[in-house]
């Protein structure tokens, strides 16, 4: 690359967002540097685990002693990192942040970015998800509604490859679906059971899922999915979404992209005089060269908390505070999902019943309270969903957030019997104390500050998470399951790995970070489009929504740019 090129525009991450910025752009014309604070990772070629077996590894895959110390925050997941996948989460000896309060906050730092282990489970927000914070009176009103979104969704969806069945629910969007894959036996069962026992409208479906089910289908190369579940190691056949199977290709295919790898941006370079930016410093992360280098139009998709770093760090003399931050909204309404609570239990029957390959995928309960007088809960506002999956061996297999599962032998060789289980994913607020700062005294390797969370559960989310704990207890009780038992591990925000918020989107200056395009309000060629934009968090994976706000935004970037109004 030359150092000294003007770019047209600068995509700071690979990840979800960062994948789809840089094909957008890159697809509408604009010379594009794309760059990544961690090493290449290529399709095929460096997915180095892919076809492992536990017994290919000397701990069975668990982590050595000395690996525990350097994964000693990224394992408080549970399902990871394990020997097999630990290469694609950050070594948190060398990417410390500070906790005031707990915040687990799981990382991975290369090309692709969570990309490449995120759970692909992909929901629509619909309008009772943007109008919430208006209704409840929290936070800030979002300044854009599902009919400004739809289309979006409509292009992400068909692009990356999402399964899923149709319901005709208003506060869960249908959508461009590849057919559905199959529930199993209890599944079935249970999803009979449900609309049978209760009258609220509860119902159970299969997940909507960024696979490839269609074998027609033909989305730039990919192949349909082998039903292996071992996504989280990279997909050799493209059968899920990831950046590098997908957007980072249709991005180098134009011929428009530079990629540059182990560059750390600290800073974005902010223009007194001009009043825009116009570029980012980096550092090196291999040399701890710094570099300056320029774009007319900046996109930050480092990841929610990285870009809000970014952000706090830019600082100059018409912001003091961090780029944009004429509101002190910067850094606050830190928000993730419930997780790990829920219920398991034990099915008679059905032991003539079997399934076919390792479905990477379970069933999901969408939202069934706080959706109108007959579902309003007194405790608590807002609500919940659920996913979890039905086998013959260890139900947290089809989860893509939680596990490995039981022995494989013993689960090919001796099938025991069903077992059931569902995690709930609720809904959390965006409270303006729930913020993270940089650290005044803890500094990383590179000489940065240290991101430092003071984020937590308030009393809306307690009761929300005790409901939650009721209901799929009862919804196990009325299906005539046994040995039901409730579960709620100890964990702070962040352990849902949907962390967002930090730069929220609105529509007064005075209270948000970027307009209803991902502009920051008072740098306008500067775009946000990972979850720190987000002003509310729904209770559905919102890796979707980035998506399509991203290739929206990218596209209102690229005719800002062709009529000449970021010269």
């Amino acid at each position: 690359m030359n150092l000294n090129q003007e770019y047209d525009a600068i995509v700071v991450g690979t990840g979800i967002t960062g994948g789809w910025a840089a094909k957008e752009l890159c697809e509408n014309g604009l010379k594009t540097l794309v760059l990544e604070r961690g090493p290449m990772v290529e399709h095929i070629k460096d997915y180095k685990t892919m076809n492992d077996d536990v017994w290919d590894y000397e701990l069975k895959g668990e982590l050595s002693k000395e690996d525990k110390k350097k994964y000693h925050k990224q394992s408080r997941i549970g399902w990871a990192p394990k020997e097999d996948v630990k290469h694609f989460f950050v070594n948190d000896l060398d990417h410390p942040y500070v906790e005031t309060k707990r915040f687990d906050w799981i990382r991975g730092y290369h090309i692709g970015g969570r990309s490449l282990t995120w759970g692909r489970q992909s929901y629509r927000w619909s309008d009772l998800d943007f109008e919430a914070n208006k209704k409840d009176g929290i936070g800030v009103d979002w300044p854009v509604r599902y009919k400004d979104i739809s289309p979006w969704y409509d292009k992400v969806e068909e692009y990356i490859g999402v399964s899923g069945q149709n319901l005709g629910l208003k506060h869960l969007p249908d959508g461009k679906f590849q057919p559905p894959m199959e529930l199993n036996c209890v599944e079935q069962e249970l999803q009979k059971v449900i609309p049978e026992k209760f009258d609220d409208g509860r119902l159970l479906t299969i997940g909507r899922v960024a696979h490839i089910t269609d074998n027609k289908a033909n989305i730039e190369g990919r192949q349909p999915c082998q039903y292996r579940n071992r996504c989280w190691r990279g997909c050799p056949f493209g059968g899920y979404f990831s950046s590098n199977s997908s957007t980072l290709p249709a991005a180098e295919r134009t011929g428009n992209m530079t990629l540059r790898p182990n560059s750390i941006v600290y800073e974005v370079i902010y223009d007194d005089v001009a009043k825009k930016a116009t570029g980012v410093k980096i550092i090196d992360a291999v040399t701890n060269e710094k570099l300056e280098l320029n774009a007319k139009i900046i996109f930050l998709c480092a990841s929610a908390m990285a870009s809000v770093g970014i952000l706090l760090q830019s600082k100059s003399e018409r912001f003091p505070n961090g780029l944009g931050n004429d509101s002190d909204a910067l850094g606050r309404g830190i928000m993730d999902h419930h997780y790990q609570l829920g219920a398991s239990a034990k099915v008679d029957g059905h032991l003539d019943r079997y399934y076919k390959g390792r479905r990477p995928n379970g069933f999901y309960i969408p939202r069934f309270v706080n959706l109108d007088e007959k579902t309003k809960r007194k405790d608590y506002i807002r609500g919940f969903g659920y996913q979890g999956s039905a086998s013959r061996e260890n139900w947290t297999n089809a989860i893509a957030e939680m596990g490995y599962g039981a022995n494989l032998k013993e689960s090919i060789l001796k099938p025991g019997e069903w077992q059931i289980g569902a995690t709930g994913f609720g809904e959390f607020l965006p409270y303006d104390d729930n913020r993270v700062t940089l650290s005044k005294t803890e500094k990383d390797k590179w000489g940065l500050p240290q991101l430092d969370f003071d984020v937590e559960f308030k009393e809306n989310e307690y009761n929300m998470r005790e409901d939650i704990k009721k209901e799929i207890a009862a919804i196990f009780e009325a299906a005539g399951f046994k040995d039901i038992a409730v579960y709620d591990k100890a964990t702070g925000p962040g352990l849902g790995i949907h962390e967002m918020g930090g730069a929220r989107m609105g529509k007064d200056p005075k209270t948000s970070i970027v307009n209803n395009n991902n502009q920051i309000h008072s740098v306008p060629n500067v775009y946000v489009t990972d979850g720190a934009f987000m002003s509310s968090s729904s209770c559905v994976n919102p890796s979707l929504t980035y998506m399509a706000f991203t290739a929206r935004a990218a596209n209102h970037a690229a005719e800002q740019f062709k009529l000449g109004k970021f010269a």
